[in-house]
């Protein structure tokens, strides 16, 4: 091979049809964000597809993301909640901060509440950017709480 190039797969044996779905989601999120009108509607239609997509997940799934939903409004009400691959997340300036994946989402044994880097949670030199939920105690709600309200700051 010559230097710098190197031999790649087909889509189709590099993801997952659990990926590449995800993937597709994103682009209609993305094409739908595009058509909507002003801000306002924006935001307002973001909103309803959290909600909506929240409302779609199993029992668990859907009680832990709705409390994360309410912890995160109440905690870092500067959030705007909007689609992410499918997924309920919370962003800043149009960049997502937060977001909760659910377990069914990728076959999982857990949900997760995950942050990406714009949520600027460093802490020296290593620091973690995810939690797997499998249930939420008042305890586990008000450290979402604390540290989305330090990732919106």
């Amino acid at each position: 091979m010559a230097a710098g190039t190197r031999k790649t797969t087909t889509t189709n044996q590099t993801f997952t049809d659990v990926e590449r779905a995800a993937m597709k989601e994103r682009a209609r999120e993305v094409k739908a964000s595009a058509r909507r009108g002003s801000r306002a509607d924006k935001a307002a239609e973001d909103e309803a597809a959290v909600v909506a997509k929240i409302a779609e997940m199993e029992d668990g799934d859907r009680a832990m993301a709705e409390r994360i939903h309410a912890v995160v409004r109440a905690s870092a009400p500067g959030l705007a909640p909007k689609l992410w691959y499918g997924m309920p997340a919370y962003a800043k300036d149009g960049k997502v901060v937060c977001f909760f994946q659910s377990a069914q989402k990728f076959n999982a044994r857990y949900a997760t509440f995950g942050f990406n880097d714009k949520a600027d949670l460093d802490e020296g030199t290593m620091w973690p950017t995810a939690f797997a939920l499998t249930k939420l105690t008042a305890a586990d709600e008000a450290r979402i709480g604390e540290l989305v309200k330090r990732a919106a700051g």
